[in-house]
């Protein structure tokens, strides 16, 4: 799971997975250890179901994450919003 993800930022390839009962759509920023000490990934959701209306960005713990794929859609550039060098991580795997 953790390759597939760090390709996924690499290619900027979209993303497709459960979270939490919710199927989701996302574009990777950013994988790696949050200042916790779990794996995580930032994303910008672009489509599927979110529990908060008006909410894009996750951060998501991978240890929840069922039914990775990617999409074979690619993406152009980062959201507006995002900012390399992610604070909520302490180890960063790969990053736009």
């Amino acid at each position: 799971m953790l390759q597939t993800i760090i390709t996924a930022v690499q290619n900027k390839e979209v993303l497709s997975f459960t979270y939490e009962g919710y199927t989701r759509v996302v574009e990777p920023h950013a994988v790696g250890v949050s200042t916790a000490g779990h794996k995580v990934l930032r994303c910008f959701q672009v489509g599927g179901h979110h529990e908060k209306q008006n909410h894009n960005w996750d951060l998501v713990l991978l240890s929840k994450i069922v039914g990775l794929s990617a999409t074979g859609q690619r993406f152009s550039s980062e959201r507006l919003g995002y900012k390399g060098g992610d604070k909520g991580m302490i180890t960063i795997y790969a990053q736009l």
